[in-house]
């Protein structure tokens, strides 16, 4: 899917639980690129503008390929594959190219949207991961959100892997808030199964509160499938297009086996994987040793089909075990591989559909969870669950860059690091809420006039909220 629109849904209302908006709905773009590095998408969002996350409406989707030089070029960075001090260069040379591209997507699907760029409250971005090591705490994704800001106009949300690494998280995966806000269901026991470059599944009880919510990764989807075919194929192809090969092959029992024996399946969550695990040496390791056992392309590719799908089975049995599991439902860009989900179908004993059955569009959903991530970042509002990593609580977790407009008379951008989380009892603590928003947590370079306009905004929030609540007190007073 190259587009997706949305022009004429319901608009969003114009109250909110009985109670008058104060502000606007909520415009923020997101921009997610995979573990395949094939291309970027792009979601335009319009959201409540309080840390609800329904009603909500997609605008625009799009899909924006990376050109097959720049895809191996990041494989080939990732891989460790360029050669002594080159490697430095590349990185940055990659962060300002990836950053370009990013910011050229963003507008792609503001063009899509029939919308302005200023529209837009930000650009919420999670970047090209290139290294991913949580057992180092360290990971590092690329595509400068600086340079993002600088060619939009827009506030970019960035940093929601290293901010959460850095807090002790895993980094991965982090869609779980966006599964759990969008698509927990009152009554039934669901399991969303993204199919990425690698695969990872979010396991969700009816009507789950955030701290019920178990997710992590499970193992390669993708990646070494994509690997595999494009290097076989010598970058003529780049994936399994409509799961062929592997329909047309035939699973080495064995070799599936020995796949099997990978301790990461085993290894209880929280845990999070990569290239690094999973990327371009293993698949020429699997080539070449299917090369000198005599055994065919489609069949080293329905054998891996096979690893992806036992490998779910297991963490649904091994890790989730007495869930109750009533649908299982599929986002990323496996649900685009007949051949996998086939495969899934024929292992697990619950349904098995794309998440388009509950509203989301699948390819777009990934994109849609920064999206949202973003807007619960320029709240001040937790976008990150408490049980999909190591940290203890729910938190906030990203870091802002700001270009100025067009023509504007600021001379600096406005950077604000290491966002938390806002809470807010009434109007009694206002006085406290400001005193967390002093202007040492901004920059003191930004001109102070932007930061008194920020917290105009906030203070408009805050009693949006002490409103509400004061009004729900009321209503519990006997007459």
């Amino acid at each position: 899917m190259t587009g997706w629109t949305a022009r004429h849904s319901a608009a969003t209302p114009r109250r909110v639980n009985g109670f008058p908006r104060i502000l606007p709905a909520v415009h923020v773009i997101g921009l997610m690129s995979g573990t395949s590095a094939d291309g970027i998408d792009a979601a335009w969002v319009e959201w409540p503008d309080d840390a609800s996350a329904r009603p909500f409406r997609l605008l625009a989707y799009e899909e924006v390929p990376l050109a097959p030089s720049l895809q191996g070029r990041i494989h080939t960075l990732a891989a460790g594959r360029v050669a002594g001090t080159d490697a430095l260069a590349e990185l940055a040379t990659l962060d300002v190219a990836l950053g370009r591209a990013f910011a050229a997507a963003a507008k792609r699907v503001a063009a899509a949207a029939d919308q302005p760029l200023e529209r837009a409250a930000a650009v919420a971005s999670h970047g090209q991961t290139v290294a991913h090591h949580p057992e180092r705490r360290a990971t590092l994704q690329i595509g400068d959100p600086s340079v993002i800001a600088e060619e939009t106009g827009r506030t970019v949300v960035a940093d929601f892997r290293t901010r959460d690494v850095a807090a002790g998280g895993e980094g991965a995966p982090l869609a779980p808030f966006f599964h759990h806000a969008v698509l927990t269901d009152a009554h039934e026991g669901r399991v969303v199964l993204n199919l990425g470059g690698i695969a990872n599944v979010t396991a969700l009880a009816p009507a789950a509160e955030a701290d019920d919510v178990i997710a992590f990764d499970v193992g390669p989807a993708n990646a070494l499938l994509d690997g595999v075919v494009s290097t076989a194929t010598g970058g003529a192809e780049r994936f399994d297009a409509g799961g062929a090969r592997a329909a047309e092959g035939r699973i080495d029992e064995g070799l599936l086996a020995r796949l099997l024996q990978d301790d990461f399946l085993r290894r209880p969550p929280p845990k999070s994987t990569g290239r690094e695990r999973y990327g371009l040496a293993e698949a020429e390791a699997l080539l070449e040793a299917a090369r000198e056992a005599g055994r065919s392309l489609p069949d080293l590719v329905a054998t891996l089909v096979a690893f992806t799908a036992e490998s779910v089975a297991w963490a649904l049995r091994d890790h989730l075990g007495g869930f109750p599991v009533g649908r299982v439902l599929v986002g990323g860009g496996g649900v685009r591989n007949p051949a996998l989900m086939a495969a899934l179908r024929a292992r697990l004993e619950v349904p098995v559909e794309p998440v388009d059955a509950a509203g989301v569009p699948a390819d777009a959903m990934e994109a849609m969870a920064f999206s949202l991530m973003g807007r619960n970042a320029l709240l001040g509002v937790p976008n990150h669950l408490p049980r999909t990593g190591a940290r203890a609580r729910a938190a906030c977790s990203a870091s802002w860059s700001r270009a100025p407009p067009a023509g504007s008379e600021l001379d600096h951008p406005v950077v604000v690091r290491d966002v938390e989380p806002v809470v807010v009892a009434g109007g009694a603590h206002l006085a406290a809420e400001m005193r967390q928003h002093d202007p040492v947590a901004i920059e003191r370079r930004a001109p102070f006039r932007e930061f008194l306009q920020a917290q105009v905004v906030r203070v408009a929030a805050l009693f949006q909220r002490a409103f509400a609540q004061e009004q729900v007190r009321a209503a519990d007073v006997p007459g």
